[in-house]
Order: C-alpha cells, then sequence, then structure tokens
C-alpha cells in the first residue's frame, strides 16, 4: 500500500495538473507502486525544489520533451528522463532516434503531449506520440523525486516501482544524460 502524506487533491489554476495527477496517482495505486506525497511551496525549478523536498538535485527526475525530426516530413517526441544535475543530451538523443535534427518541443506541444505544465512534466508517458526514454542515472538511487504534474506537489517513488513500470510499457533506459564538463586539474606551480 503507498504511504501517502496529503490532503486530498486540492485544486487550483495556478497549480496543479488535475487529470496527469490523479492519472498517476491511479497508475501506481494499480500496480501497487511504493510512493510518498510531498506538499511544498509552488516551484518547478529542478534545484530549488529538490532543496524544498530536502534531497539531493541528483535524485530529482528532470523530465524535457524533446523532437527529433527523422525526414522531411516527419517528427517523433521523446520524453528524456535525466537526473536532476544532469542536461540532456541532444546529439545523443538524435542519434539514437536516427535524425536529422534535435530540438527541445516547443512549449505547448510539450505541455499537450505530457499533459502538464512545463516544470510539472511527470517522468511517465501517457501520450502514444510521446517516447518514453530515460538515462540509467535516473535509476541509481532508492527513490526518485519529481513534481506530480503540479508545482506544490511532488512524489518520491520507489526506484524499483518505477523501473518495473519501464519495463511494463517498454520503455528505453539509455544513456541520454549529456556527459559534464570535468574541469580541468589544478597545476601545481612547484611540482
Amino acid at each position: 500500500m503507498p504511504q501517502q502524506f496529503a490532503s486530498a487533491p486540492q485544486e487550483s489554476a495556478d497549480v496543479t495538473g488535475g487529470d496527469a495527477y490523479l492519472r498517476l496517482v491511479s497508475l501506481l495505486d494499480e500496480h501497487g507502486a511504493r510512493y510518498r506525497v510531498i506538499d511544498h511551496a509552488p516551484e518547478g525549478r529542478t534545484e530549488e525544489v529538490s532543496a524544498l523536498r530536502g534531497h539531493p538535485v541528483s535524485q530529482g527526475a528532470k523530465c524535457l520533451v524533446v523532437m527529433v525530426k527523422t525526414g522531411k516530413r516527419t517528427k517523433r517526441y521523446f520524453l528524456a528522463v535525466v537526473p536532476g544535475d544532469a542536461r540532456v543530451d541532444l546529439p545523443g538523443l538524435k542519434a539514437l532516434a536516427e535524425g536529422s535534427y534535435v530540438s527541445f518541443a516547443s512549449a505547448d506541444r510539450a505541455e499537450e503531449l505530457s499533459g502538464s505544465v512545463s516544470g510539472t512534466i511527470l517522468p511517465f508517458s501517457f501520450h502514444p506520440d510521446l517516447e518514453l526514454v530515460v538515462d540509467p542515472g535516473v535509476l541509481e538511487h532508492e527513490e526518485i523525486f519529481f513534481n506530480a504534474a503540479r508545482l506544490d506537489r511532488s512524489l518520491a517513488l520507489d526506484t524499483r516501482d518505477y523501473r518495473d513500470h519501464l519495463l511494463r510499457v517498454g520503455a528505453r533506459i539509455h544513456p541520454v544524460a549529456a556527459q559534464p564538463s570535468r574541469p580541468e586539474p589544478a597545476v601545481d606551480a612547484e611540482a
């Protein structure tokens, strides 16, 4: 049985993702997923909301909708899920899709496909035109944290249950996080 630490969903035009939130919770409950609901001040930026939730940024699931052109008139949309302290490897995603051009989807298209506003996109796809691809780094912690289609509510989800979902729906687990640029090592002038 999931652990829930929040009151019933509150409807507010500023912060809710109504249908997407309810659909997510129903899906998790249906499969017996272990999760916690965390209410917090409205925030959609990964670094800031991670601090509000009290976890390292790397445990956050950053979710971005990416468009890849695969032909003159064909496009594919991906929901790229990367650790909260990473960026999406756009050229890598373009290569994965065998595309010719890649960019972040427009905010309108991202919101249409994900069912929630930017800053609250779930690491789950409920739209047939939105392909889910998850970086393995997201699965390295015991729990992942993400805004639950709302700016004022997040979930902490047991990573094993998220992995089970990915396998159940045939999502790709593939490196899509850009490798962070490493600072040059300091040179000791006396050496």
